[in-house]
């Protein structure tokens, strides 16, 4: 069994022909058994742009309480917005978190028949008036989103699907784009405060970026915390909850923790969650009679909502925010 995070390359994956998918889905099935993390280079994300957003992150975070707060998630019903330090206690065991972040949702109109309905996860996204702002984030939540749809081929070729299972699934979904700031480790942490507590991951798939900066730590299935490894280049990825119970278990969700750093830290996570009204249940080659379905059908975004507000019970006003993954 694999112990330790393995990078793959998604090159031959992206390139097309039978032959790449099929080494590309051996190998982010055998991670997703196992480890439940992976990394992966040739992914065909422009690294430019990739460090557009994390200048334009380190811009937002560095504004005013006041601007910053102006555009707080406590006023969104739909998982957008800016996070405020403390507000998010992912280990309800523990203090809460020591972090900051900014979310960002499929990009729809205010006239958009969903949003207008007031469908669950259907708002308009909210920001702020730095130029070319939106347009660097916009651009890398849809690199992202392809890049997620990329290795949802990979995971149904792995389960014996047809590649293009999830596609209908993950088309229109309640992915979130979260800019996180870590400040440096204050001289007074609470007993067991982290900059971000034990957790595992709501959605199916989720791809992170860092700025090398330590402090991500991944629990193998012995107990053993592993320090992430920093990829050149390249993105952490780890399955989520969701895409877990898609697979009866057959995937693995992997609890995971930031350390406060000892200086500030950025990070830019994609979350991939499915369509709200994607129907989630076990996939029929995930379940045999040695392994029966171990959970009920439920809908992508009553799914969400529940794990959001197990995330939010200790806020009142409750806000709505994805976990942070690193």
């Amino acid at each position: 069994m694999t112990t330790d995070i393995p990078v793959i390359d998604l090159a031959p994956l992206r390139r097309g022909g039978a032959a790449g998918l099929k080494t590309v889905a051996r190998q982010l099935g055998q991670a997703c058994r196992e480890v439940g993390f992976f990394a992966v280079t040739g992914h065909g994300i422009d690294s430019d742009l990739t460090g557009r957003v994390f200048a334009a992150s380190r811009d937002f975070f560095a504004r005013s309480a006041a601007e910053k707060t102006a555009l707080s998630i406590t006023g969104s019903p739909h998982n957008r917005g800016y996070v405020g330090i403390g507000a998010e206690t992912l280990d309800t065991t523990r203090p809460s978190d020591l972090k900051e972040a900014f979310n960002i949702g499929l990009d729809l109109p205010a006239d958009h028949p969903e949003v207008v309905a007031g469908r669950p996860f259907r708002g308009v996204n909210l920001w702020p008036g730095i130029p070319g702002w939106r347009e660097a984030m916009l651009a890398y939540f849809d690199a992202a989103w392809r890049l997620g749809r990329q290795l949802h081929r990979g995971f149904a070729s792995d389960l014996g699907l047809d590649p293009d299972h999830f596609e209908s699934r993950l088309d229109a979904p309640m992915a979130i784009l979260r800019l996180l700031h870590y400040p440096p480790r204050p001289g007074q942490v609470a007993p067991g405060q982290m900059g971000a507590g034990t957790h595992t991951d709501y959605g199916n798939v989720t791809i992170l970026a860092t700025d090398g900066v330590a402090g991500l730590q991944v629990r193998r299935r012995d107990g053993v915390w592993l320090d992430a490894p920093a990829v050149d280049g390249g993105f952490l990825c780890n399955i989520g909850d969701c895409l877990m119970r898609w697979t009866n278990d057959v995937y693995v969700s992997t609890p995971h923790r930031v350390q406060p750093p000892e200086r500030e830290r950025f990070s830019v996570v994609f979350f991939l969650d499915p369509n709200p009204d994607a129907r989630v249940e076990s996939l029929p080659g995930c379940v045999t009679p040695d392994r029966p379905a171990r959970y009920p059908p439920v809908l992508g975004a009553d799914y969400l909502q529940s794990r959001l507000d197990a995330t939010y019970a200790h806020l009142a006003p409750r806000g709505r925010a994805e976990p942070s993954s690193a």
